[in-house]
């Protein structure tokens, strides 16, 4: 058992306690594929678990059912104020990476629906688009049950599946890369980072590469997206890590897949998580803001 799932489930719930364990993970997923942020979906599990306290259990059908509906109302209150933070945010904002076990690649669709490439995508649509599109396509709610979430009739809910299906599926990457060729991907950049040798790097990136970093005002990052191999090559050249400290590279599990845990002098400086698409690097991603670092220590449970 995790110890966010020890700290999170309220033993006083009339749910066993395999059951407990399995909810707050379940619920955890759901608010942090709607949101991108471990923090923020901690605290709407937190105050779904306030409000379960009070519900009349005799009204209450299916409790999984009831609890997620809590759970997407409470994100999507969240999503809006957490969209209004990342207009002032400094640079670009990226998801909060998670350290997940290697059972969660196992399950595919889990992982792409919780990989930093699809949390990306998932950002670009509309708050009620998003909750629509993870209720159904990743954790398999039927309309009714998400028109009761989210507040629309049946029939509206379906537009809104269908326009977010056609938006992500334009945007998604082009065939789910496995895991042999992220991993390869990410060797060539641990190489580059401990070696300061590009070749091997330069060969696996996409001509239309593009490389984000998130700094949050806090740590050195890009303050704007880089776009095309030679800008990203130019970009590494002159050194993306800190040359002038003690690097440690570990290939680890990121959010369903592989990627790299960064440590600079034995702290941890940041994570590298890439986009993979026919065998080439098209994103590359790295997350330095300290505030989104601390659930790389710790494997987080995430499921559907």
């Amino acid at each position: 058992m995790s110890e966010r799932s020890e700290r999170s489930a309220d033993p006083a719930e009339p749910l066993d306690r395999a059951d407990r364990v399995d909810s707050v993970d379940l619920l955890f997923t759901v608010a942090y594929e709607m949101l991108g942020s471990a923090a923020d979906a901690e605290d709407v599990l937190q105050e779904t678990w306030l409000r379960w306290v009070d519900v009349d259990l005799h009204t209450v059908r299916e409790e999984r059912a009831y609890m997620v509906r809590i759970v997407t109302r409470q994100a999507l209150d969240r999503l809006r104020a957490l969209n209004r933070r990342k207009e002032a945010y400094v640079g670009p904002w990226l998801p909060e990476p998670l350290l997940t076990a290697p059972d969660v690649a196992e399950d595919v669709e889990l992982a792409e629906s919780v990989s930093m490439a699809m949390l990306l995508v998932l950002e670009t649509l509309q708050p009620t688009e998003r909750a629509v599109f993870v209720l159904r396509e990743v954790f398999g709610l039927d309309y009714e049950e998400i028109a009761e979430a989210v507040g629309k009739s049946p029939n509206a809910v379906r537009q809104i599946a269908y326009r977010a299906r056609a938006h992500v599926a334009a945007r998604r990457p082009r065939g789910i890369a496995s895991p042999a060729e992220t991993r390869a991907a990410l060797q060539a950049f641990q190489r580059a980072v401990e070696t300061g040798e590009l070749q091997g790097l330069l060969d696996v990136l996409a001509p239309d590469v593009v490389a984000l970093s998130d700094g949050g005002g806090v740590k050195h990052a890009l303050l704007r997206p880089v776009v095309g191999i030679d800008n990203v090559a130019r970009l590494l050249a002159v050194g993306w890590w800190r040359r002038d400290a003690e690097r440690s590279v570990e290939l680890v599990q990121i959010n369903g897949g592989p990627g790299l845990l960064v440590r600079v002098d034995g702290e941890i400086d940041g994570v590298v998580a890439v986009r993979v698409e026919n065998g080439y690097v098209t994103g590359a991603y790295h997350v330095r803001n300290p505030e989104k670092l601390s659930r790389v220590e710790r494997e987080t449970a995430v499921t559907r």
